[in-house]
């Protein structure tokens, strides 16, 4: 009998949930990827805007405190030999990891190697954890659940350190077969493996972050790129307890041929429906504002709100630094984007802001 087939039988009505989401996801997995191609500047924006969220998240779940707000601020003005609190530290390694996944998760196969790699790298600033990182753990160790309160509770009894390696090795073993045999929907496949990697809790500390930067790296290599631009680690955060919830209630047969994770997996493509609600809304709020500027064309949006209409010439005497070329390129930007509008030809051209 295949262990992880078994967790994974589930009743009638699992199994029609299960087919709606997955068809859900899907469809619109479709129809994002031909968004995604655009590489239109809307995606830059939210890009950035689900990493501050995600590393945020991710990182007070297990108990950190800083705000995003205080993450972006860390992460713009970044000197490694000033993180000093351990909550940067978990911050800037959590930043690193999600970075190396977004812009090369093609390369890095689900090996063992690879795996410890990524955690190695994860609390790489971490002075704390410099004895124990990218190794397996040689002491029993336990989920908790960490609440705003500052209490704990156990959620459950994790692998034994003496079975990890077999285990892990089970797993990744299995994983890589079915991605090959293409018998099972890839996003069973990745919320079986997160269940059970967080069941059997490798590592000595850093699992829960890994499990969500795994998440990340499974979801890009089978092609689910939607995921980089909306974070469902913030989507964790505000649904802790009843993630948890769903863990603990497969957990609690673990080792018997009882064990379904039924559960888990319905919170699992749950939450992915809901991040394409959330990603779907942010978008269409992109879209509606007109699109993203960057600091020089924020600048020269506000120059013309103060003097126009405005020519070129204008904006050449006020911006001496700034080339003719990008002036003139960040001008058809904002009317591209709907911030100004112009009338005339050529030298004539005169612009000013577009009425709302």
């Amino acid at each position: 009998m295949d262990k992880f087939l078994n967790k994974i039988k589930f009743d009638f009505d699992t199994t029609q949930q299960v087919l709606k989401l997955v068809s859900y996801i899907d469809s619109f997995k479709g129809k994002w990827n031909i968004v995604e191609k655009r590489e239109n500047i809307y995606l830059k924006e939210l890009r950035k805007i689900a990493t501050i969220e995600s590393i945020g998240s991710s990182t007070r779940i297990e108990g950190a405190q800083l705000t995003n707000d205080e993450i972006r601020e860390l992460l713009q003005n970044m000197e490694i030999t000033k993180l000093k609190t351990r909550d940067q530290q978990e911050v800037v390694g959590y930043y690193e990891v999600l970075e190396i996944i977004y812009e090369s998760y093609p390369d890095i196969q689900i090996t063992r190697n690879y795996i410890q790699q990524l955690h190695q790298r994860l609390l790489k600033y971490s002075i704390k954890d410099e004895r124990h990182r990218g190794n397996y753990k040689n002491l029993s160790n336990k989920v908790l659940a960490n609440y705003p309160d500052g209490s704990q509770k156990v959620i459950f009894r994790t692998t034994d350190p003496h079975l990890v390696d077999p285990e892990m090795t089970d797993l990744i073993d299995w994983t890589n077969q079915q991605l090959d045999r293409q018998e099972i929907h890839p996003l069973i496949l990745v919320g079986l493996f997160i269940y059970e990697f967080l069941s059997i809790h490798p590592f000595q500390d850093g699992n829960g972050r890994l499990s969500r930067l795994l998440t990340n790296l499974l979801l890009l290599k089978m092609d689910y790129q939607f995921i980089q631009y909306v974070s469902f680690e913030n989507l964790i955060e505000q649904k802790k307890a009843t993630y948890y919830e769903a863990l603990m209630d497969g957990q609690k047969d673990r080792y018997s041929d009882t064990e379904r994770i039924h559960k888990w997996m319905i919170f699992f493509l749950s939450a992915m429906e809901s991040l394409i609600q959330r990603l779907e809304q942010k978008y269409d709020v992109f879209k509606s504002r007109g699109g993203y500027l960057n600091d020089r064309q924020k600048l020269i949006r506000e120059f013309i709100a103060q003097a126009q209409p405005i020519k070129l010439k204008d904006l050449q005497h006020y911006f001496p630094e700034i080339s003719i070329n990008t002036l003139k390129k960040d001008l058809q930007y904002l009317k591209t984007e709907l911030f100004i509008d112009s009338v005339g030809k050529n030298r004539g051209t005169v612009y000013f802001l577009k009425e709302s």
